[in-house]
């Protein structure tokens, strides 16, 4: 009976996300405090209170690490990378694709689509125009490096995944590291094939430019000059290697890292009180957002646990799944997760299905962590899912279909996951 009421509120829960019945806050938040109460369950509040409690550390890790990403953002921390980097590809196709991946895996890094999105089109697209190189190709590679580098510590997908399976974000990320840099080689192949192909298209391999003002326009991308500190692009770029440093080595907890550093990165760019406030206001929209879905996460996550909702439905998968398939559970999990995380949005799947399998593969000997790590690597295909938000901001500036987007890029992003997994799988994070 619980099992049948757990895997009825997965399907509410999934139609309310995917109809846009409900935002994902509320259907996280409503959706299992509704069905708890019909399975006679009353007492709530502390099964609430211990999801919420597991989740606190990475709310607060989001809050900050957002809050320094955009701050350099602000100050114009990648305009110089911008200007170097057109600099050298000059007026040659295959340089000019090279550059877009380079910059696209680098400004990913804040693990914002948008940002990426937005930086890198509004630095490019001049070049691409001038050309007349396929503007698909600049829509496939930040798309392909977003399905990367998305798997950042602060990007949605990775806390997320570690939520539902109850683990530290950073412990569940770092094996997985090796696949992360393959993907990245993935990209830069694709790149250069893309590059090859559109040089032989064009006919040439070079074309002198003056591009003194196609790199002036593209460091203006409408934020105000104001707020920009170049001076301090040293500091910036300093400031931010240590940090990825002591993350990487774990000198100071997540946390406490992205406070320290944004509280840093404040001071020194914005003495003034009042420059700090209107950073402040300028990112607390996206924050709210972000965190109000993890905290909702929290809940959502307490009251299935505490319930025994998700053991019930694992009882069920393990009396289903066949006894050889059982310690091969990490790699049909990051099978699946290509298809699911594109057909739906991240919230139903790492939410209703993740849980499920992290509870079933236990019995198998399988660690939740293990079944994280898996449902990530399927990411590269969710950011070519017309279900996440980015997407309409990447066609929208350059003036394409979205359609014609995916049906070129698709290819090239299963290609991306498949790449990832086989690297997972060599390393031995994903067992066979």
């Amino acid at each position: 009976m619980l099992a049948l009421l757990g895997f009825a509120m997965i399907v509410v829960f999934m139609y309310l996300i995917m109809s846009k019945r409900m935002s994902a806050f509320n259907a996280l938040t409503i959706v299992p405090v509704v069905f708890a109460l019909i399975g006679g369950f009353t007492d709530l509040g502390p099964m609430m209170l211990a999801g919420l409690e597991k989740i606190a550390p990475t709310a607060i890790m989001i809050i900050f690490a957002i809050l320094y990403f955009g701050v350099l953002i602000d100050t114009g921390f990648f305009d110089p990378l911008v200007s170097e980097i057109l600099k050298i590809v000059g007026g040659d196709p295959l340089k000019i694709v090279l550059g877009t991946a380079v910059l696209s895996l680098i400004v990913a890094l804040d693990g914002d689509g948008t940002i990426t999105y937005l930086i890198v089109v509004t630095a490019f697209l001049p070049l691409y125009e001038k050309l007349g190189m396929n503007k698909l190709i600049l829509a496939c590679i930040p798309a392909l490096a977003m399905g990367v580098m998305n798997l950042t510590p602060w990007g949605g997908p990775a806390v997320q995944a570690a939520a539902a399976v109850n683990v530290d974000v950073l412990e569940m990320l770092v094996p997985i590291i090796p696949s992360m840099i393959a993907g990245g080689v993935w990209v830069l192949l694709v790149a250069y094939f893309l590059g090859q192909r559109e040089r032989k298209r064009l006919g040439v391999t070079y074309i002198d430019l003056d591009l003194s003002g196609e790199i002036a326009a593209t460091l203006d991308t409408g934020m105000d000059a104001s707020i920009k500190r170049p001076t301090l692009f040293w500091f910036n770029l300093v400031l931010t290697v240590l940090i990825m440093a002591a993350l990487l080595t774990g000198f100071l907890p997540l946390q406490a890292l992205f406070m320290l550093g944004f509280a840093i990165v404040m001071i020194v760019n914005y003495p003034n009180l009042q420059d700090q406030k209107d950073r402040l206001h300028a990112h607390a929209g996206n924050i709210l957002t972000v965190v109000s879905m993890i905290f909702a996460a929290g809940v959502f996550s307490g009251i299935i646990e505490g319930t025994g909702i998700v053991a019930a439905m694992a009882d069920i998968l393990i009396s289903v799944i066949p006894d050889e398939l059982g310690p091969r559970l990490t790699v049909i999990v990051a099978i699946l997760s290509m298809p699911f995380t594109f057909f739906m949005a991240n919230a139903p799947f790492y939410f209703g299905i993740i849980p499920i399998m992290s509870e079933t593969a236990a019995h198998f000997g399988i660690q939740p962590i293990e079944i994280g790590q898996a449902s990530l690597l399927g990411q590269p295909l969710h950011l070519l899912s017309p279900l996440q938000g980015s997407i309409y901001v990447l066609v929208g500036l350059l003036g394409i279909d979205i359609g014609d987007h995916i049906r070129f890029s698709v290819k090239y992003a299963l290609g991306t996951a498949v790449v990832m997994t086989i690297v997972g799988v060599l390393i031995g994070v994903l067992s066979i």
